[in-house]
């Protein structure tokens, strides 16, 4: 079969996120993944390679062909080792890892169902990207295939908004206001810093993913957007934050966000929430703390001497909050590699806590299993390169049903009412725009 890779010069996109959510609900090839990254999107589908990494299981599938074996070590190198041996001729991979990933780097194992899922990576046959021009790029595809997607891009233009549902957020039938006191009282007695507690919001209905995106993306600013079905698990979201970026230049980068207010109900009061975020004790604190153990860790990988803040403290809108930020980077030390680096960094200090091996047992006993919640949408280059997108912000769905979730810091100066109004007010940038199917 021949393939194209070729610019469509006839096809400009000025909505990009209407031909991703075309694209995916047509469904062409099953499964695939839509990933958006400085002002460029990508559309990755029909895999000829997965490689799926669960609690005590390494399953690779290549031409057809599914080999299953057991694993040790750390699920980094085990991932690192499997993408270097696989014949990807130039391919990147496309997926996501589950919070749960961090149990091996943290020595939180035990609290680990078996099958727990870790990790779930595609090596795409075909990939459609828009670049920053609106330009349309099709690799992978026979001319007839090649054809199929550009119309289905084209028939995007000029696509009415689709209607939303509304959702109840303020329901809770998990007792997060005493999950989080019962925290501040661990915090109080010493025994961490920090830790980011989250609730599940059950919605009564099936979702349409690749609807909701599109709409959620029209009213979000987010860092990167994806949409993805994977394995029965679909999701669509709007990350706020990189956990990590490993560029072919070798330098790793983090984005913090910790403290949080309202975003979107008009000038005076955005402005009213930013000077209370900028001079919050509660949020500054939690904000330093994060960036503080961003710069350790990227430290253990990096260089010495070029670790480095910049940034710091600035206010980030992401769609209906807005957050402080700062921009941790080093440069990374010889030997290591870009999955030496989500290891150190991963899970994101903004969704675990502080300590981080202390945060993390915290939210394994007070937190349900997370699964794809705060974990990371990932890009990998087979140049070594990797971006590890923070989810958040998110829907969720399976065959057991749609939810969505959303977590708060917990400092000692935290109020278990204000912590359940910062849930809120961040599902408030994926409920207003979800789509029943």
């Amino acid at each position: 079969m021949s393939t194209t890779d070729e610019r469509l010069r006839a096809e400009y996109v000025t909505d990009p996120a209407a031909a991703m959510a075309r694209l995916a609900a047509e469904d062409h090839f099953g499964d695939h993944v839509v990933y958006e990254r400085g002002g460029e999107w990508i559309f990755a589908a029909d895999p000829i390679g997965t490689v799926e990494l669960d609690a005590g299981e390494l399953r690779i599938t290549w031409a057809g062909k599914t080999t299953a074996r057991g694993w040790s070590g750390s699920p980094a190198a085990v991932m690192n080792n499997v993408l270097a041996e696989l014949p990807m001729t130039g391919r990147n991979a496309y997926g996501w890892i589950g919070f749960e990933f961090c149990a091996w780097s943290l020595g939180a194992t035990g609290y680990l169902r078996p099958g727990t899922a870790l990790v779930h990576l595609m090596i795409p046959r075909v990939e459609v990207r828009i670049d920053t021009t609106g330009a349309v790029w099709i690799t992978g595809a026979d001319p007839d295939e090649a054809a199929t997607l550009a119309d289905t891009v084209a028939s995007s233009r000029d696509t009415a908004l689709p209607q939303p549902h509304p959702v109840d957020v303020r329901i809770d039938t998990s007792g997060y206001r005493e999950r989080v006191a019962a925290a501040v009282a661990e915090i109080e007695s010493g025994r961490y810093q920090k830790v980011i507690l989250s609730r599940k919001v059950e919605l009564p209905f099936a979702v349409d993913i690749p609807a909701t995106y599109r709409l959620g993306r029209a009213h979000n600013t987010p860092a990167r957007s994806f949409l993805l079905k994977l394995g029965g698990l679909e999701a669509a979201g709007f990350s706020p934050e990189l956990v990590l970026s490993v560029d072919d230049d070798r330098t790793v980068s983090t984005e913090p966000l910790a403290g949080t207010r309202a975003f979107g109900l008009g000038a005076e009061m955005d402005s009213a929430a930013r000077a209370e975020l900028i001079s919050d004790p509660k949020e500054i604190v939690e904000h330093a703390l994060s960036v503080q153990t961003c710069f350790a860790e990227i430290g253990t990988v990096a260089e010495p001497g070029t670790t480095s803040v910049s940034d710091f403290m600035a206010v980030r809108e992401r769609g209906s909050v807005q957050h402080l930020a700062s921009t941790v980077r080093g440069r990374l030390a010889a030997g290591r590699t870009a999955w030496d680096a989500l290891d150190a960094i991963f899970p994101s200090v903004t969704a675990s806590g502080i300590p981080k091996r202390p945060g993390v047992d915290s939210v394994f006993r007070h937190d349900r299993p997370r699964g794809l919640y705060s974990g990371a949408v990932l890009m990998v280059s087979p140049t070594g390169a990797l971006e590890a997108a923070l989810v958040l912000r998110a829907v969720y769905q399976t065959d057991a049903g749609a939810w969505l979730r959303a977590g708060a810091g917990v400092v000692a100066q935290s109020r278990p009412e204000r912590e359940f109004e910062e849930t809120c007010e961040k599902l408030g940038s994926v409920a207003p725009y979800v789509v029943r199917a």
